[in-house]
């Protein structure tokens, strides 16, 4: 790991090449702290392409409309929801309309990873 952050609405670690997020219980992920999370990603990524990986431990909702944001940033390959949760899988469906990149869901973080490792792979 690079480095940990433990923000006001999640728990953030940084990888060579992802990040992991475990947002708070009861949290709506808004534009701002999207803002942030957009912030951290430039600062430790720079160029370097990198999957954002959302482990869905807890409950919360998601603003849409941050996705189309977040699917700006250049160097983000795609975006992994992790959760064996059959709404979260219903409401993955929902977002991935609102982002125009990679998004897709799994089970448990390995599946993940593995995801992440492939699109990594693709890109060199």
């Amino acid at each position: 790991m690079i480095r940990s952050y433990n923000l006001d609405f999640c728990k953030l670690d940084v990888y060579q090449n992802y990040m992991i997020a475990v947002m708070k219980e009861g949290i709506v992920v808004s534009e701002e702290n999207n803002s942030v999370l957009i912030k951290i990603a430039e600062k430790h990524f720079k160029k370097a392409p990198f999957v954002y990986i959302t482990h869905r431990v807890n409950s919360y909702a998601v603003d849409p409309i941050i996705y189309i944001k977040t699917a700006e940033v250049p160097n983000l390959l795609g975006f992994a929801v992790v959760s064996n949760d059959p709404k979260q899988k219903i409401q993955t469906t929902y977002e991935k309309s609102f982002f125009k990149k990679e998004l897709r869901q799994f089970d448990d973080i390995e599946s993940a990873l593995a995801w992440k490792d492939s699109l990594i792979t693709k890109q060199q």
